[in-house]
């Protein structure tokens, strides 16, 4: 069974190189967070909606491990799954190079809920990633 619960292919932009040719290391923290956006919209959430309501996610930790470097032009998929530890998600994101699949990042976000100014859980992000929990 694949691990994953969510993928989005992507393609590098010439601007996102460094002078070695190679994408710059801050534009993987781009990348993992619109995989990551675009997985809260798959499953309905709106982030501006959220705001609105005094629910605010945030990323309290990320430790990326930067495996093969990309380059101009290459198409790569970035891939998530995730955990609860108590009231902390942790999303696991990986992104592979297309098409031989090698692996370019691995990446652990740890995010909590700011809800009304104030750390605490989101009985609405338990109820909406239940069904993509890993153990």
């Amino acid at each position: 069974m694949d691990k994953y619960v969510f993928e989005l292919p992507m393609k590098v932009r010439d601007y996102e190189c460094d002078l070695q040719g190679i994408v710059n290391n801050a534009n993987y923290q781009h990348y993992i967070e619109h995989t990551r956006h675009e997985f809260l919209s798959s499953t309905g959430i709106s982030f501006a909606r959220l705001h609105e309501e005094g629910i605010d996610p945030v990323v309290a930790r990320i430790t990326m491990a930067f495996k093969t470097p990309l380059k101009s032009g290459d198409e790569f998929v970035s891939k998530l799954y995730l955990r609860k530890e108590g009231i902390k998600y942790v999303f696991y994101q990986d992104i592979f190079r297309l098409p031989d699949m090698k692996v370019c990042l691995k990446a652990v976000v740890e995010s909590v809920c700011v809800v009304n100014g104030r750390l605490s859980a989101s009985p609405l992000f338990d109820e909406t990633f239940a069904p993509y929990l890993h153990d």
